[in-house]
């Protein structure tokens, strides 16, 4: 359960029930929620509030390129050195209205006023743009998961907002399992697109041509551990001749 919605707390969220009977996250854990992966090289992204959870925000839409404004009156030292350096823009003050969102991609509210994170959550759905208010799910239209990220590759864990405690194990246990010689392979694997859509003509040829290598002897990912990587580049080699 959400540490912000749970049974006797202030209630934090639209539904103003004054102490949290947990309305909010009643059906949480049957919500579809649709995978997707955002591109966000160069999109306008705000996060509202300065504290730890506002930097970790903030340090995650950089890691995806994304242009980030900070909006908060106070910031802590490390948010500060990021606008000080250039990386992010910071307008200290409270958040306006709507005006603020103006252009906006995304946004991330992460501050300890229940009226604040309201009034976005509502300023945001108007304009039918992302929102998320940290830990506060009827505030959100959207969630983010644990992410293992290496190289290209980024494997995205949810349990719905259920046990971030889960996700965490679940995110190490991932990480550990498919380690750097995927993201390597990707990469290898890449390098043959162009090749592979340009020469055979239909995507099951393409299909069968990329799951041979993958899933084919010698297996790529044990030569990849045993660090010989030239096998796995002959191996993808000796495919595209097969297959031309």
């Amino acid at each position: 359960m959400p540490a912000a919605a749970y049974a006797g707390k202030e209630c934090v969220c639209q539904f103003r029930r004054g102490i949290c009977d947990q309305t909010c996250v009643r059906d949480m854990l049957e919500t579809p929620f649709y995978i997707a992966c955002l591109k966000l090289t160069g999109r306008r992204c705000v996060v509202v509030g300065g504290g730890e959870i506002g930097l970790e925000k903030v340090e995650g839409l950089l890691a995806c390129g994304g242009a980030v404004t900070l909006i908060a009156p106070d910031a802590g030292p490390e948010l500060a050195e990021l606008a000080a350096e250039g990386s992010i823009r910071w307008e200290r003050r409270e958040y306006a209205g709507a005006q603020d969102l103006a252009g906006v991609f995304i946004v991330i509210a992460c501050t300890d006023d229940t009226d604040v994170n309201i009034a976005i959550y509502d300023d945001a759905e108007r304009r039918a743009m992302l929102v998320n208010v940290v830990d506060v799910p009827p505030l959100c239209n959207f969630i983010l998961p644990a992410i293992v990220r290496t190289g290209p590759l980024a494997i995205a864990i949810s349990t719905a907002g259920a046990s971030p405690a889960l996700a965490k194990r679940m995110k190490a246990e991932v990480a550990e399992l498919f380690g750097e010689e995927y993201a390597r392979l990707a990469v290898m694997l890449n390098d043959v697109r162009g090749w592979a859509k340009g020469t055979l003509p239909t995507y099951q040829d393409r299909k069968a041509f990329f799951e041979g290598i993958v899933n084919g002897e010698p297996d790529p990912i044990a030569l990849l551990r045993d660090g010989d990587a030239k096998a796995v580049r002959d191996l993808i080699e000796s495919a595209r001749s097969a297959a031309a």
